[in-house]
């Protein structure tokens, strides 16, 4: 009884503070008998280039075998008293054979260094197929333990899914690989704004939050992303605030050492032209010092006429390593955007969705375009302290400049004539964000720690001039009539008035936010009985001021826990529980002139995962439910005016199976049902009512792709591919359950391709929208201020197509 006590009293310190390594100690007393005459092997293994190598096999006496985890990392436990063979083998590298004798309950440390294969590395470079699943995390997501026995629902899109789908913007719906995943359409591909049980995610690269406001960030060229990782839930092992919800990271290609060139050329309809070019390889006989150069343009008009959209992507990066033990990695990525002003997608009508033809739109030649220039750096320093340690340093800044506007009617009459105006956009975000971290294995008896500790700081500032407009059109025969409409004239560049800089016009119109934050957090997962059971305890501080509109900041400071469980029932399978929280600083101004309260959130989850077939494709279904207190909304006819809702509450069910079925089949499909409602309502909040559908919570979300390439016979090379994705019962921006007309109808889009890929070149054709039916990407409903009703939408392109062509050398 006596220590049955003593246990609990260290749980209850654990899930106050999430480390304490009293408990740990007691635990291994109890355990470290059984184990005590059993020995270790284990080690690290790397590239030339310091690198962590990845798929690699290491065997134990040419029997008993384990692949190496996101760190290059392997372990062999409950050894006996003998001789053993230690094998390390991959395609790209020599093979490597070190015998070693083990004592009886010792631990030997025994690392790796490949080396290339000149006889095997240009086949695998031509031949290679990369395959579609993913079992670790990218470095970037901090926490270095195999997805399998991660405590957490974490998805994976990679650079062979992306390429296969020609995806070229995030924004092209490479999302929807993703269980649950939905995107709010209304900028074009300026920015993404994507959903996730019922809430707005944050968006993240190389593990850096990296929105400034709303608006923010410009979407990122895929020609530029090795993978993009979706954390379901919150993300506190990585991140200082952000919504319940999720996070999306996205992953940029780094070098590899090894000599590679692509380029790519791509055209298709509405004027669709795009090149891109991928260097990768060595500046230095020695190969300490590496590079990758991508480069990216494209030029595309759209079905609707008077849209114009040209960007451009330069992203070289350099690594130099340092010694043995430290790689330093500098990167840079410059992006331009030149398009259409991004309300040119939305059209207004009194009668209902799909009253006006799909290629219906408002926009007149002349208007003002949108100019976009975006300068980010990263600088990564990696630091291999030991075989079971690595420190991690990062430093980033972002630029971003934008001069443009946006359009919007001023005026919709019951007739659906319209008075259109145009609104100054012109932007400017600065942010300078830095982290540090730790990563660590050791043992106490036979418990096993993967732990994890870090620093996170950051400064954020955004400023806006949205404070001028100019009327398009006048009354009495002057109005802009969709039906009939009249694009027989230029309206010239529009007349703002940029005399003063963007700063003291954002400071007259109330146009800044800024955010500033601290955070440090630690978090260790302690394996049992040989790392079949695993308890993940940890807590993060963080503190954060938020200014909005011009206003004062707000300050907030919280402590989150996290606890989570995780058990391997086979080698294959897991099953895991988490109970996590978050908060989230929030920007706005309460109507009633109150304090603005951070979100603060819980999220319960269960969750199985499943390896089928030696990890060539995999499942995850989860369960969960979150609940949101204090978010706030925009309230009344001023848009800088906000009320706090009260609370919500979002639960549902999603289930995720990717993977190759049998030889050249692959298979993407994933399910989400999502239940998001209003679970309480502040008193003298007159716009919600409880049980409300809340925003961007679609009910059910479904998708589905296959690809099939032959691999043998005279056809070897020709593939095929096919997906569907669909949104039942969506709440994109608005729901109404009394007033169904109002709502945005089921969603179904239907692709079709084929492509060739033999030896170095490949040709992939997409067919999207392949039934050329009328769909809606995004709208809503609102009242405006004459009280007509207004139904907005955005529509989906009609049938159209991509045709790429790549070669390698």
């Amino acid at each position: 009884m006596k220590y049955k006590n003593l246990t609990n009293k260290h749980l209850e310190i654990h899930l106050q503070i999430s480390y304490n390594i009293i408990l740990t100690f007691l635990l291994s007393v109890l355990t470290t008998t059984t184990f005590a005459q059993t020995g270790i092997i284990k080690g690290t293994i790397h590239t030339q280039n310091n690198r962590p190598a990845k798929n690699v096999v290491v065997k134990l006496n040419g029997s008993k075998e384990k692949e190496v985890d996101s760190l290059g990392r392997y372990e062999f436990h409950n050894l006996d008293a003998k001789s053993y063979e230690v094998t390390v083998k991959h395609i790209s590298f020599a093979s490597q054979v070190s015998t070693i004798h083990l004592k009886a309950g010792e631990t030997r440390i025994l690392d790796f260094i490949l080396e290339d294969d000149k006889k095997t590395i240009q086949e695998v470079l031509v031949s290679a197929k990369k395959p579609i699943v993913e079992h670790q995390l990218s470095n970037s997501l901090r926490v270095q333990v195999p997805l399998l026995e991660l405590s957490q629902n974490v998805q994976t899109i990679n650079s062979e899914v992306i390429a296969k789908q020609q995806a070229f913007n995030l924004s092209d719906g490479v999302f929807r690989n993703i269980s649950g995943v939905s995107r709010q359409t209304h900028w074009n591909d300026m920015y993404v704004n994507i959903h996730m049980r019922g809430s707005q995610i944050q968006a993240f690269r190389n593990g850096m939050n990296i929105v400034s406001s709303f608006w923010s960030p410009l979407s990122e060229d895929m020609a530029t992303v090795e993978r993009i990782e979706f954390v379901k839930g919150p993300a506190g092992f990585m991140m200082s605030s952000g919504d319940p919800a999720g996070i999306y990271n996205v992953v940029t290609k780094k070098p590899t050492g090894i000599q590679h060139a692509e380029v790519t050329m791509s055209l298709g309809s509405f004027e669709n032209y795009r090149s891109t070019l991928d260097l990768d390889g060595n500046l230095s006989k020695d190969g300490k010092l590496l590079y990758r150069l991508n480069i990216a343009g494209s030029s595309k008009a759209s079905f609707r006429p008077n849209e114009d959209n040209k960007r451009l992507v330069i992203a070289p990066v350099l690594s130099y390593k340092l010694n043995n033990k430290t790689i330093a990695t500098f990167e840079y990525t410059y992006q331009k955007a030149k398009m259409t002003d991004v309300g040119s997608g939305y059209v207004m009508s009194p009668n209902g969705f799909k009253s006006l033809p799909r290629e219906t739109t408002f926009i007149q030649k002349g208007t003002q375009p949108f100019n976009v220039d975006e300068h980010s750096t990263f600088l990564t320093i990696e630091h291999q302290l030991s075989s079971s340690w690595k420190f991690t340093a990062q430093g980033s800044y972002f630029n971003y400049n934008q001069t443009g506007a946006s359009s919007w009617p001023k005026d919709i009459f019951p007739d659906g004539k319209v008075i259109r105006k145009s609104d100054i956009w012109d932007a400017k975000s600065t942010m300078v964000l830095a982290q540090a971290f730790l990563n660590g294995d050791f043992e106490t008896g036979s418990v096993r720690h993967s732990v994890l500790a870090g620093i996170d700081l950051g400064s954020k500032d955004y400023i806006a001039d949205w404070n001028q407009s100019i009327v398009l059109d006048s009354l009495n025969g002057g109005e802009f009539d969709p039906k009939n409409p009249v694009f027989g004239f230029d309206f010239g560049p529009q007349s703002f008035d940029r005399s003063l800089s963007l700063e003291e016009r954002a400071a007259r119109g109330g146009g800044s936010m800024n955010t500033k934050y601290s955070s440090v957090y630690v978090q260790d997962q302690l394996g049992f009985f040989d790392n079949k059971l695993r308890l993940t305890l940890a807590a993060r501080y963080t503190s954060m001021a938020v200014g909005t509109w011009g206003g004062t900041p707000i300050k907030n400071d919280k402590i989150t826990p996290r606890v989570g469980v995780s058990y391997s029932i086979v080698k294959n399978t897991s099953v895991y529980g988490l109970l996590d929280q978050t908060f989230l600083p929030q920007q706005g101004i309460l109507f009633d002139g109150s304090k603005v309260k951070p979100i603060t959130g819980n999220n319960y989850e269960l969750g199985l995962k499943r390896d089928w077939f030696g990890g060539k494709w995999n499942s995850t279904l989860s369960f969960y439910q979150i609940t949101k207190n204090h978010e706030i909304t925009s309230y009344g006819p001023d848009p800088k005016m906000s009320v706090e809702v009260g609370q919500k509450k979002i639960k549902g069910i999603e289930f995720d199976l990717r993977g190759e079925i049998t030889k050249g089949l692959n298979l993407i499909a994933n399910y989400a049902y999502t239940d998001g409602k209003v679970s309480k309502v502040n008193e003298g909040v007159d716009q919600f009512f409880v049980g409300q559908i809340l925003d961007g919570a679609d009910k059910h979300i479904a998708n589905l792709w296959m690809d099939y390439e032959i691999s043998q016979g005279k056809a070897k090379g020709l593939a095929f591919q096919f997906g569907g994705y669909s949104n039942i019962d969506r709440a994109t921006e608005y729901y109404s359950q009394e007033f169904k007309e109002r709502n945005i109808e089921d969603y179904f889009r239907f692709d079709a391709g084929m492509g060739y890929r033999r030896d170095k070149f490949s040709i992939n054709l997409n067919v999207q929208n392949l039934f050329d039916k009328y769909l809606i990407d995004g709208g809503s409903f609102y009242t405006d201020y004459f009280n007509t009703a207004v139904y907005s939408w955005q529509a989906g392109a009609p049938r159209n197509y991509r045709l790429s062509f790549s070669y390698k050398f």
